[in-house]
């Protein structure tokens, strides 16, 4: 709580004073391009990753960056965050960004781990087709090898959740929308996103190409 409030009072004391008539100007409203759909996880931080400052981009974290499916009956307000930012503020982009090393990914694939955690069970059902597509198409593999494939082929899932939720369905399909699956390797700080042309996550950026 200390640090809390000691970098509150630095954002007060320098970023605020320099730069408040930009901070008064977020009173008039918002207008992001693009909405974020991450992970809970501390190491995650979207904003800073991406350089986004105040109101150019609206964020949605949970725990495993999982998309219910609209009238699944499970949602901690995700459903109407979507649609508020589909059918309100007009997002052009809805970036699902996984990442490695997801905590919610290894309890998917090894639901006894999570017995004592009724709450994060109960969750981690959203995320049910992921399970299935992970364990099925890899049966041979184990558990720490099914853990590195489940935050790809769990950005893919929630895409297909995504496409559930009647004001994402509109927007796509009229134009005005696009989504996108991207996963954060933890271990080298690439990002890559999925190319339906190649079937396959590439890096986003061209030079790290070379070096994965």
């Amino acid at each position: 709580m200390k640090l809390l409030l000691e970098r509150y009072k630095e954002f007060r004391n320098s970023v605020l004073s320099a730069n408040r008539e930009f901070y008064e100007n977020l009173v008039q409203g918002q207008e992001p391009e693009t909405m974020l759909i991450t992970c809970s996880d501390s190491r995650i931080c979207p904003e800073s990753m991406f350089g986004y400052k105040p109101g150019e981009v609206f964020v949605l974290r949970n725990a495993g960056n999982i998309v219910p499916s609209y009238g699944g009956g499970s949602s901690g307000g995700e459903v109407a965050t979507i649609e508020y930012a589909v059918a309100v503020l007009k997002v052009k982009h809805i970036v699902v960004c996984g990442h490695t090393g997801c905590g919610a990914m290894k309890a998917l694939l090894d639901p006894q781990s999570v017995s004592s955690l009724p709450g994060v069970a109960e969750w981690l059902r959203s995320a049910e087709n992921t399970r299935r597509v992970v364990m099925e198409s890899n049966v041979k593999a184990d558990l720490a090898q099914l853990a590195s494939v489940a935050s790809r082929e769990n950005a893919l899932c929630q895409l297909d959740n995504l496409r559930t939720h009647p004001a994402v369905a509109s927007a796509v399909r009229q134009g005005n929308l696009q989504l996108h699956a991207w996963v954060y390797k933890l271990e080298d700080h690439v990002v890559e996103a999925w190319n339906p042309e190649t079937n396959r996550f590439e890096p986003v950026m061209a030079e790290e190409k070379v070096a994965v």
